[in-house]
């Protein structure tokens, strides 16, 4: 690992305010930057989300509403963020493509690319999905002609003059930068994946849009009557902060935290992108998500189905949500949401698991006046750094989260199964009592610990529970659903 990191999200379009499939990429990219800040310090992580503002989306999300397009983007993106407040979302900035700096950066970026002589003027005549703000081909619609991803959405035939980004340029550069994990792609099927897209065959790609078509963008600074390809801008929001606190590097990993939808933006054009204006340093992980649905369906606006964070938080607690999602969340394959499940989870894994643990041994350590030494209390301030911590270590660096929290899970029911085996209740020996409590407590406070990055509400009650001088009984971390 290198001495800095730098951990990014998509940023979400603003035609409509984030709900949780939007939600999860947010918390397992917040999981990850509290871990690198733990361990490396909070000023060498830089993790950035946000909104891209810009297009035909967003410009008709704004006319429905009969809002002025600068007030509806301050509007929604103002929600999002209150979105992921509701999620306890660390990130250092919330990028806007609105934001002047970026717009600066990305105008520079596509001035550069053109006098380097990547990018040519064209005429394009084919598909485009407005849904994903993508050009598309006849192989990548489905038997009824549209786009799988947006299936309520018609595709468009577009006859328009663009400028064009020469992306089978690097079709060579990107094949070695991806068989070679030069560019580590996350799992090893979407790897695949992007590498079965470069056979394929890479064309030449629009990134401008006339601008009496799409108004609301970033202008073209080399043609006035044009605007940037939305795609084209919001790549760039990771160069405009990356580069402007010093987080744009080699001493820096950068890893991209994203959707399976989105893969193909982030692992092949973006890195062409870099290379055509002379940047040497390139994202080394792309960790691509799959999808989230909802009790067997889409999460889809046009469905009526659309959950927000802030629903499920006000109800369960932030917590409790963040736990779910980073245990049983789509890391690998698909996954489905139900609230029936969400609530076993709760019952069976924090309010009879984690939150019981707790309060028996706080009751047990109460009633002996148990208290943790300082060197209990101190010894796992790098708790990340010691040799038992290495399997986690191994699995975050896999990005496998799932498999920490299923490890700390797997430490829990050990504590508990050593405190049925023990009795601490029944035994009238102080000396002994000590001995078992302090063992136990530790325990608790070792897992209190390594919550952090997860569940960091729940670690900090935990850890000022239990290096309390004595330990007490406090209120009930999980009440029981």
């Amino acid at each position: 690992m290198k001495d800095k990191v730098f951990v990014t999200t998509a940023i979400d379009y603003t035609n409509d305010v984030i709900h949780m499939g939007h939600a999860y990429q947010k918390i397992l990219a917040d999981c990850l930057a509290r871990y690198y800040r733990n361990k490396t310090g909070r000023e060498n992580v830089l993790f950035t989300t946000g909104t891209d503002e810009h297009g035909t989306t967003t410009e008709k999300a704004a006319k429905a509403r009969n809002v002025e397009m600068k007030a509806h983007v301050d509007e929604i993106s103002a929600k999002d963020m209150l979105e992921l407040a509701s999620l306890d979302i660390s990130y250092d900035r919330f990028i806007r493509t609105t934001d002047p700096d970026h717009k600066k950066v990305a105008s520079e970026f596509f001035a550069k690319s053109f006098h380097n002589g990547d990018i040519y003027k064209g005429k394009y005549q084919g598909l485009y999905c407005e849904g994903c703000e993508t050009y598309k081909t006849l192989s990548e619609l489905d038997e009824t002609g549209q786009c799988p991803d947006h299936k309520t959405r018609q595709i468009q035939k577009l006859d328009e003059e663009n400028y064009y980004f020469r992306w089978s340029k690097y079709t060579d550069f990107l094949k070695d930068l991806i068989s070679t994990n030069a560019l580590k792609v996350v799992p090893e099927g979407k790897r695949k994946e992007m590498l079965g897209f470069i056979d394929q065959g890479i064309l030449d790609i629009p990134v401008t849009r006339p601008k009496y078509k799409v108004s609301w963008g970033i202008e073209c600074p080399v043609d006035a009557t044009q605007v940037i390809y939305v795609w084209f801008d919001a790549l760039i929001n990771y160069y405009t902060e990356g580069l402007a606190k010093g987080f744009w590097n080699d001493d820096t990993e950068i890893i991209h935290v994203l959707g399976k939808d989105n893969a193909r933006w982030h692992t092949l054009l973006w890195p062409a992108m870099l290379k055509s204006v002379g940047i040497a340093k390139l994202p080394d992980h792309v960790l691509v998500h799959s999808f989230l649905s909802l009790e067997g369906q889409k999460i889809s606006k046009s469905r009526g189905n659309v959950i927000r964070p802030t629903e499920l938080t006000a109800k369960y607690g932030t917590d409790p949500i963040r736990y779910y999602m980073l245990r049983f969340g789509p890391l690998l394959d698909d996954a489905d949401i139900s609230i029936s499940t969400l609530e076993r989870v709760y019952n069976a894994d924090l309010a009879n698991g984690l939150g019981n643990l707790v309060a028996r041994t706080a009751k047990l350590c109460e009633k002996w006046n148990i208290s943790l030494s300082d060197d209990n209390i101190s010894a796992n301030q790098h708790l990340w750094d010691e040799d038992w911590a290495k399997p986690i270590q191994q699995f975050i660096q896999q990005f496998r989260v799932d498999l920490v929290l299923q490890n700390i899970w797997e430490q829990i029911k050990a504590v508990d199964k050593h405190i049925n085996e023990s009795e601490p209740w029944k035994i009238t020996d102080e000396t002994r009592a000590r001995e078992v409590l302090v063992w136990e407590a530790g325990q608790v406070l070792e897992i209190g610990r390594k919550l952090a990055p997860f569940m960091p509400s729940t670690s900090q009650k935990i850890i000022a529970q239990f290096s309390a001088q004595p330990i007490k009984v406090a209120d009930s971390l999980f009440p029981r659903l």
